[in-house]
């Protein structure tokens, strides 16, 4: 994973798990590798993996059972909660970004339709 500078970096693990549980590549109740497994995978310390996990631990997207480990929750409404801020965040950014470029609203959607039927077609 390519981490960006100016962005604290379990903030930034954090944003990708919460995008494997919304999107289901993480399913709702699945037990989530050991801390040191993770921080392997994403290239990081295992300290800055535990302060990720704990932090959505907090959020209630993971829960944690003293012998059996980490798993994503079972609470569906909590994960379309979360999904609908991921979506929120993404596109304003993405208006941001097309705002200082100059783009106008009318633009900025054409684009999208466009993007979309390209995508499909």
């Amino acid at each position: 994973m390519d981490f960006d500078a100016s962005i604290p970096i379990y903030l930034q693990i954090m944003e990708q798990i919460r995008i494997q549980i919304v999107s289901g590549q993480w399913n709702a109740g699945e037990r989530i590798a050991p801390v040191r497994d993770l921080a392997a995978q994403f290239s990081v310390n295992p300290n800055t993996m535990q302060r990720a996990l704990a932090e959505l631990e907090r959020e209630g997207l993971l829960k944690s059972e003293r012998t059996s480990g980490r798993f994503v929750t079972t609470d569906m409404v909590l994960v379309a909660q979360c999904r609908q801020a991921l979506v929120q965040k993404l596109a304003a950014r993405f208006a941001a970004d097309m705002e200082r470029l100059g783009v106008s609203h009318d633009e900025i959607a054409s684009a999208v339709r466009d993007g979309l039927c390209k995508k499909n077609g």
